[in-house]
């Protein structure tokens, strides 16, 4: 079965196009979180948060004068800057007080056939307890580039980082009884759930592929949980970084990449 995006991936608009970007500013008029990021960028470079409608009419009038400069020197051609803007999850699933989300796998092994595996990845924390209203983007972003700029991550950074054995241990531990959760959920629900989601946007993507000999794509898959269970799809990285900055990380990567290839 098909899923509807609603069912996995957070309302969404692209920046780059008027009739999307109109939409989303008829829409975003009360006090709600939209996260705003570029899109072929990785890191964290570039995303902020938008908390309120002055956040918003900001953002529609930096757009609004950039459309006008780039009107005004005859390059019609040129697009606002590709971003997306996307809904806020503000009641994630947190781990001990601090929001995480899960870094999967997918490698697209080869298209003439098409052969695609999934790997399983870790999860990732981060240093300080989890608040909607913090303005301070290490609250908000979990992956390590970005918590490396948090004060505490020197000596919490193996704590930013768990197996995904210690994240099904601690959904059996605290979540199953008071949640009626099968056992073992992350490594049934939640993984068949993850394989589902990534399958179906390969299947949206695969007339875009190359179709030749030899090509291949490892691709980082990001999911985040809310407190209702509810499996989110947040994005999906080329590129995904392959840092070994902590002992879980020196175990995971290099057994990702020895089996790609």
């Amino acid at each position: 079965r098909l899923l509807k995006m609603e069912e996995f991936f957070p309302e969404s608009f692209r920046l780059d196009l008027k009739d999307e970007r109109n939409a989303f500013f008829e829409l975003c008029k009360e006090e709600e979180i939209w996260i705003c990021k570029p899109s072929c960028s990785n890191q964290g470079r570039g995303i902020f948060l938008l908390k309120n409608p002055a956040a918003v009419n900001t953002l529609q009038d930096k757009l609004h004068s950039t459309g006008e400069h780039l009107r005004s020197k005859r390059v019609p051609h040129k697009a606002p800057q590709a971003r997306i803007v996307q809904r806020y999850i503000h009641q994630p699933l947190l781990l001990e007080g601090k929001k995480f989300d899960v870094r999967s796998y997918l490698l697209i092994a080869c298209t003439a056939p098409y052969v695609l595996f999934f790997a399983q990845g870790y999860v990732r924390l981060t240093c300080v307890n989890y608040d909607a209203a913090s303005d301070d983007l290490t609250v908000h972003l979990t992956n390590q580039y970005m918590q490396k700029k948090n004060s505490l991550y020197g000596q919490l950074k193996d704590e930013t980082v768990w197996r995904m054995e210690h994240f099904n241990s601690y959904v059996n531990e605290k979540f199953r009884k008071t949640n009626g959760l099968p056992k073992d959920w992350v490594f049934t629900v939640f993984t068949k759930r993850m394989q589902q989601i990534m399958l179906q946007c390969f299947l949206a993507a695969k007339h875009k592929l190359d179709r030749k000999l030899g090509y291949f794509d490892l691709i980082g898959c990001d999911f985040l949980i809310d407190e209702n269970f509810k499996v989110w799809l947040l994005e999906m990285n080329a590129n995904p970084a392959l840092h070994t900055n902590c002992k879980v990380l020196r175990d995971i990567i290099p057994t990702v990449v020895h089996e790609s290839l």
